[in-house]
């Protein structure tokens, strides 16, 4: 699994992309939840993953294998018998399924199983878009495949429809009003829930392949908390102004990266990647101690002031959003 590239797109990899192209391969899939039960000789996983090729099994064994996930060890109960489990990164790759599987549980068209075309689909879709900077740019703000265009330099016109195409397809964009000059797409409350796998897969690529992955970079903190923020639900006496920065390590000083969010009566009313100003609260910490604010509830990796019960609520809204009970759009 290379940091280079994404679905053989030439696209180059961002973090947590690699892990959900990894996962979207049905066969993958099978064998991780296989294994998740116990060691299981290769006979006995090519009979529980739906009998595929003997060829096709190997292969996928190997590269499971060889990023770190599953390992081989030979038994003493029966000299010659080979069985395969999962290791510890292996074990911790079923959280990044479970967080899969419950964004696609809550697909707008029905539930989508991970494992089926129509959930690789989606996956593609959105770790291409995440990928090309094209959610970024879709997070901002509604825009037609000519605005993407001119803002996203390194794809062609074909590319950008392609991936444009496959994200309305799948229901992660919607179209909005137009004003005559192409069909502007907003990201959808279901894409923007997208970033839950993504941030899953992220932590994992970072715990477990650090080098061989691409790091969260600054890039990814704006996405993150421009498409995560308006799926925020809030008590109702919850206002006020906080900044919610992702502290990166350059030149011996650590330069910042987020958003400046002006909350009324629980409602997100200004979301803003301008991080100048005196906001009531703020949260900062590196990208490993955000992750796990809004995966775990960790809020020990991060700094808190002003307001910390603005900022908590803000964190906990978080989670909730992305990784609390999932609802049906």
């Amino acid at each position: 699994m290379t940091a280079n590239t994404v679905n053989g797109s030439g696209n180059g990899a961002r973090s947590g992309a690699q892990t959900l192209v990894l996962l979207a391969t049905p066969l993958n899939y099978l064998i991780l939840r296989a294994l998740s039960e116990g060691p299981r000789q290769q006979a006995e996983l090519r009979r529980d993953t739906g009998s595929p090729a003997q060829t096709t099994l190997r292969a996928q064994l190997k590269r499971l294998t060889e990023v770190g996930t599953i390992s081989k060890e030979r038994r003493n109960r029966f000299p010659g018998v080979l069985e395969y489990e999962l290791t510890a990164a292996g074990r911790d790759l079923l959280f990044v399924i479970g967080a899969l599987e419950r964004w696609l549980a809550v697909a707008p068209s029905g539930p989508l199983r991970l494992g089926d075309n129509a959930a690789k689909a989606a996956i593609k879709a959105l770790v291409e878009s995440w990928s090309t900077k094209m959610l970024r740019a879709l997070a901002a703000r509604p825009l037609s495949l000519t605005d993407l265009d001119r803002i996203i330099g390194d794809l062609s016109y074909p590319a950008l429809e392609r991936r444009l195409a496959a994200l309305r397809l799948s229901s992660q964009i919607e179209a909005q009003p137009s004003n005559g000059r192409g069909t502007p797409y907003a990201v959808s409350d279901w894409g923007r829930r997208g970033i839950a796998p993504i941030a899953a897969a992220a932590r994992w690529e970072r715990q477990h392949r650090p080098t061989l992955t691409a790091p969260v970079s600054r890039h990814d903190a704006e996405a993150v908390f421009l498409l995560a923020t308006p799926l925020l639900r809030l008590p109702v006496e919850t206002a006020g102004s906080c900044r919610m920065g992702v502290t990166f390590p350059s030149s011996g000083e650590h330069r910042l990266s987020g958003v400046m969010l002006e909350v009324e009566a629980g409602t997100v009313v200004s979301c803003a990647t301008r991080l100048q100003g005196h906001p009531d609260a703020w949260a900062l910490g590196p990208s490993a101690g955000w992750l796990n604010a809004v995966i775990e509830q960790d809020h020990s990796g991060l700094e808190l002031g002003g307001d910390c019960r603005l900022a908590r609520s803000l964190l906990e809204g978080l989670h909730s959003a992305l990784f609390g009970d999932p609802v049906r759009a």
